[in-house]
């Protein structure tokens, strides 16, 4: 069944290469004017990981309410090489997924229709102080009228 934003071309907002949050949440992406769906979203590792144990994922922390919510499960980014591509496959209880040769496969994205999303910040949670830099771009589609995405 197709919908409105089923209809509409999906959009690429992209956030340039940063160091990783140290032990904590940094913003990656703010949602502003409305809902929109997520259709994927992608960090490539661009300066290799520090070799130590660094449980990371990805979070939307909601305006109204205001509440935080996991997307995804922790994965250990320890040691990721250049060209590490993170991906989540929507399932919020399901790890973050990471492929080492630059590609993300379809079991490693997230499926049709997508995840919708309200107005917030989608943001990027570490358990630890790890050197490494990663660059990221999402996926979506407006969903309300006035929705956006911007890079934090």
């Amino acid at each position: 069944m197709s919908t409105p934003w089923t209809r509409r071309a999906p959009q690429l907002t992209e956030k340039a290469a940063a160091a990783l949050p140290q032990t904590a949440a940094g913003t990656l992406f703010n949602v502003t004017g409305g809902k929109i769906l997520v259709l994927g979203i992608y960090g490539e590792v661009t300066t290799v990981i520090q070799t130590q144990a660094n449980v990371t994922k990805l979070q939307f922390v909601s305006t109204t309410p205001a509440a935080t919510t996991d997307l995804c499960a922790t994965l250990d980014i320890t040691a990721k090489a250049v060209g590490s591509v993170f991906s989540i496959v929507g399932v919020l209880a399901t790890a973050m997924k990471v492929t080492t040769n630059n590609l993300v496969v379809p079991a490693d994205d997230i499926p049709a229709p997508g995840l919708t999303i309200g107005i917030g910040a989608i943001k990027l949670n570490c358990g630890a102080s790890n050197t490494g830099a990663v660059k990221w771009t999402i996926r979506w589609v407006p969903i309300e009228a006035g929705a956006n995405v911007a890079a934090a």
